[in-house]
């Protein structure tokens, strides 16, 4: 049995079916142990890394970091027995296109890939599994398809290559069938000089700008003597301003000239729409046209809330545990669930079904983009739990850690757009989801309180909801018990439990 052995990209759930390889974490070469992370892959919804499937010492690395890899595609070779002799060094020289090294006969027949199902014992990754698949990490099974690898910047489209130029007056014979046509000669281009002129040209048909010219005529630069370095040709400032540095005569700098404004692709950024911002487009935009949204507003004065959370922060079992108002707005939405349960459900076409769990998600702004991770069954923790699981979800997605598993399933979501100093907004639901929650900035407002006003502390709510599902009535009560929880959480607790 062969000592070499080829790791495929393995399926990373929810359907993914290619992830780009962003950094390798071991090197040709290395000595690695099973389960070892070996490659960071960012999929449509997170960044993970893969573990070695074997022990041994890694022999190739296929894809550099980068490239775009499908399901399936081999992505390294690891020689589970490296003690048993000396292999084929793996050349790792670079060809001059940029493509990896082409592999030795030698290395090509000491690889071995992963046998067929069934050759493998039931259980380990890449063995038979139930219902005549193929075992992989998690998911649905490998794709046999090819890596897509990134177009390298600045790299010249195959098409766009043109042949050297000719030098000048040189004859060139055309050849039809098998007598030559007419033979003509290019003739060499016009040679200028910069202290007498051009030979026989003329400035008017030079591409410069108005600006440009005028500073030409300011500093006495002939434009036909220059070659311009800005696009298309076209002569720049700069390219005058060294012509009249190089002259004879020095001329005064103009007192006032100005380029005309450009508004071409070199002001122009393009940013490659893929990976976690990719699938959000694609959930918001279905989400948007799909289900029918309505936005409902609500205000409210959380000057005791925030008086609960000092007190509860004081305790002595709490003073190492993260207490934000993010909290209580997670516990008043629990509880209003528990009360309207029909906001927590999903439109299933003939059907609604309304979840007893709720999947509560969070709303996070990463590196990568948008994430909705959620805490599972967020119903059943205690306050403390619910607390540290926060903490948890969001330090996490903050680090670039979070994984499919933990973005997938939410039943309902808080958006917290309070941290970005706004007061509220009408936020597009995930899709499957039937209601979203967003969450303002907490503001020291004038406010009406026992009959005078009051500085208080005051706070916007958003919600919107799938309006196939939950009408205006479900809707309004469901947001109004959100609000009075945050009013008078105590109240709210001893009524309601």
């Amino acid at each position: 049995m062969s000592r070499i052995k080829t790791f495929n990209l393995p399926d990373l759930g929810e359907g993914l079916t290619e992830g780009e390889i962003l950094a390798w974490l071991v090197k040709v070469g290395d000595t690695i142990e099973l389960n070892q992370p070996i490659v960071e892959v960012e999929t449509a919804k997170a960044a993970v890394e893969i573990p070695a499937k074997w022990a041994g010492q890694v022999q190739a690395i296929h894809h550099p970091e980068g490239t775009t890899v499908e399901v399936g595609t081999p992505i390294i070779a690891i020689d589970t027995d490296p003690g048993a002799g000396p292999l084929d060094p793996p050349s790792t020289t670079a060809t001059p296109s940029g493509d990896l090294p082409t592999p030795s006969a030698a290395s090509l027949a000491a690889v071995e890939v992963a046998p067929a199902e069934g050759m493998i014992e039931p259980g380990l990754i890449g063995g038979a599994a139930p219902g005549g698949r193929t075992a992989v990490l998690v998911g649905y099974g490998p794709r046999t398809t090819a890596a897509k690898r990134r177009p390298r910047k600045g790299a010249v489209p195959a098409q766009a290559v043109t042949a050297p130029a000719t030098p000048a007056g040189v004859d060139h014979g055309v050849v039809v069938g098998d007598k030559p046509a007419v033979t003509s000669t290019i003739p060499a281009p016009q040679v200028h000089d910069r202290r007498g002129g051009a030979s026989g040209g003329a400035s008017g048909g030079v591409l410069a700008k108005p600006p440009v010219r005028k500073l030409a005529k300011d500093l006495g630069v002939d434009l036909g003597t220059l070659t311009g370095s800005g696009p298309l040709g076209s002569i720049t400032r700069e390219d005058v301003q060294q012509a009249a540095s190089g002259a004879s005569v020095v001329v005064a700098e103009p007192i006032a000239a100005t380029t005309a404004p450009s508004f071409g692709a070199d002001r122009e950024q393009r940013i490659p729409v893929k990976g976690v911002r990719k699938l959000t487009a694609e959930n918001m935009s279905r989400s948007a046209f799909t289900a029918p949204h309505v936005t409902e507003f609500l205000t409210v004065d959380v000057t005791r809330a925030m008086k609960a959370l000092d007190r509860l922060r004081g305790r002595r079992e709490w003073r190492d545990v993260r207490v934000s108002p993010l909290l209580l707005v997670a516990k008043a939405v629990l509880l209003a669930v528990q009360r309207h349960p029909m906001v927590n459900s999903t439109w299933a076409g003939d059907e609604i079904v309304v979840k007893e769990y709720v999947n509560l998600g969070i709303a996070a702004a990463t590196e990568r983009g948008l994430i909705v991770p959620n805490v599972k069954d967020a119903g059943r923790l205690s306050l403390r739990e619910l607390a540290d699981a926060l903490t948890d979800l969001v330090q996490t997605a903050k680090s670039g850690r979070t994984s499919p598993a933990a973005m997938s399933g939410g039943t309902l979501t808080i958006t917290n757009v309070g941290v970005f100093g706004v007061d509220t907004g009408t936020p597009i639901l995930p899709p499957g989801e039937s209601a979203i929650l967003a969450f303002g900035a907490v503001r020291e407002m004038p406010w009406v309180h026992k009959g005078k006003v009051k500085v208080r502390q005051v706070t916007t709510l958003g919600l919107s909801f799938d309006h196939r599902i939950i009408d205006g009535e479900l809707g309004s009560k469901f947001l109004r018990d959100v609000g009075d929880f945050l009013t008078d959480p105590e109240a709210a607790l001893l009524a309601w439990t």
